[in-house]
């Protein structure tokens, strides 16, 4: 039975920055990270714009290496106002010098010249509370899909070199107590056993992180979930703000229901792709930082935030339960609808696809996506589509396409036994599991946050 001084369950971003750290501190602790998917390098979907998603048991774009965030389009948000509530958990300076760190390991790992920083911008702000928009707008720094593929690989291969074992295909389905410190239990037959242990197995890790906390005694509380669409259209819709600033983080309250609805993750000149997360088939969005890889379209998600209140206590279900119902009416894929035939209430088939201006950049099926999600989240998306035309003429063009769906699960959030998140004695929770971080910068400050409360 192998054994360490740290275990860290999952490769994300965090994962590796907290590994990072703690060798940075501490060069002979034994550091091992147990990932239920490959090596970043051989992380390869076989999807394609002709077939679509394949259902692989372990999703390529979710599972591996370098987490979610390897094949994102590589943003990090230098600052507080969005990404996560670690500036709430901590002060906005402590989280800031974190975030800082972040920045300064991709910054020694970085090899290319493509990197872009974009600055925050009045003038756009100053246009979207004209039109009762709120604009959430700071420093970005985006390294593109490829660049970013790159920068994680380098920081992996050095964690290798400074005797970090990197164990693939490792998926811990249970931690248990034992004289040593604490053992992971795996689906494959290993035991391996350390006297610290840090969770960092992201949203794709929700059932075990339930598991975990109802085995160990750990209190929850149940959090939000947003469910919503992702948004295809011309690039050159957006350009005054994508030109000016990277990524526009668009607030939104409806008329209606007068519920949260937000825009982010925007991707200029990118593409939409397919995730695979457990089975469930959801949309996501991505660009490059190469300019031969961009496309003429930009994406971005349209989400209604959910905030469930006592009895309810299954959030995460509901939005995978709806998930589902779009992978049913698609035959396993995600749904592709023309924004003109939903507020006409029709569904789109193919012959309507092929003639729309707006060319999908994802092999999707044609259909309505009124059929999936509830009356109240529809209209919500409606009205920010055209709320968002005031800003972006043109967003709410017929020909703009609505995939569906897209979800992100928050529901559970664990009550921590101090302030360095940690959950049972010597167990830390970090990242976007932890129900605080919603973005790449967060989930590495976290990450090296708990490696200094370790290390100390």
């Amino acid at each position: 039975m192998k054994q360490f001084d740290t275990l860290i369950i999952g490769g994300g971003i965090g994962g590796l920055m907290a590994a990072y750290r703690l060798k940075e501190k501490t060069p002979d602790m034994r550091i091992c990270i147990v990932e239920r998917g490959v090596e970043l390098e051989k992380r390869v979907c076989p999807a394609s714009k002709s077939r679509g998603c394949v259902h692989c048991k372990i999703c390529s774009i979710t599972s591996g290496y370098a987490g979610a965030g390897a094949f994102s389009d590589g943003k990090f948000n230098l600052g507080t106002a969005y990404g996560g509530t670690l500036g709430e958990e901590l002060g906005d300076d402590v989280a800031m010098h974190y975030i800082d760190e972040v920045d300064r390991i991709l910054t020694r790992h970085c090899e290319g010249n493509q990197v872009q920083v974009f600055q925050s911008n009045e003038d756009l702000k100053r246009k979207c509370l004209q039109n009762n928009l709120v604009l959430l707008d700071m420093n970005v720094k985006h390294l593109g899909t490829d660049l970013n593929f790159t920068t994680m690989l380098n920081i992996i291969d050095c964690l290798r070199a400074q005797g970090v074992e990197l164990l693939t295909r490792h998926n811990v389905e249970h931690v248990e107590k034992s004289d040593f410190g604490y053992a992971l239990y795996c689906e494959n037959g290993q035991v391996i056993e350390g006297k610290y242990v840090i969770i960092a197995t992201g949203r794709g890790g929700a059932n075990f992180l339930n598991s975990f906390c109802k085995q160990h005694g750990v209190k929850t509380t149940s959090n939000s979930v947003d469910i919503g669409v992702r948004v295809e259209m011309k690039d050159s819709i957006w350009r005054d703000f994508s030109s000016q600033i990277y990524e526009p983080k668009i607030l939104y309250r409806t008329k209606t229901f007068e519920d949260r609805c937000r825009m982010f993750c925007f991707n200029q000149g990118g593409i939409v792709s397919a995730e695979n997360n457990h089975g469930i088939i959801t949309a996501n969005g991505h660009s490059f930082a190469d300019p031969a890889r961009k496309t003429e379209n930009c994406n971005f998600a349209i989400l209604s935030s959910i905030h469930f209140t006592e009895p309810f206590n299954q959030p995460t279900e509901y939005a995978e339960y709806i998930s589902r119902l779009a992978n049913i009416i698609s035959n396993g894929n995600v749904l592709v609808q023309r924004f003109g035939d939903l507020v006409r209430g029709r569904r789109t088939n193919e012959h309507r696809l092929q003639q729309n201006t707006v060319r999908p950049t994802l092999k999707a099926t044609a259909g309505d996506i009124s059929l999936v999600l509830p009356h109240r989240l529809l209209t919500n998306i409606i009205e920010t589509l055209y709320a968002l035309d005031r800003v972006a003429p043109g967003c709410a063009n017929d020909d703009t396409l609505l995939y569906g769906c897209e979800s992100k699960y928050y529901s559970i959030r664990p009550v921590f036994k101090n302030e360095h998140f940690e959950l049972i004695d010597n167990v830390f929770i970090i990242g976007d599991g932890s129900g605080i971080c919603r973005g790449l910068s967060q989930s590495g400050a976290m990450g090296i946050y708990v490696a200094d409360a370790i290390t100390k």
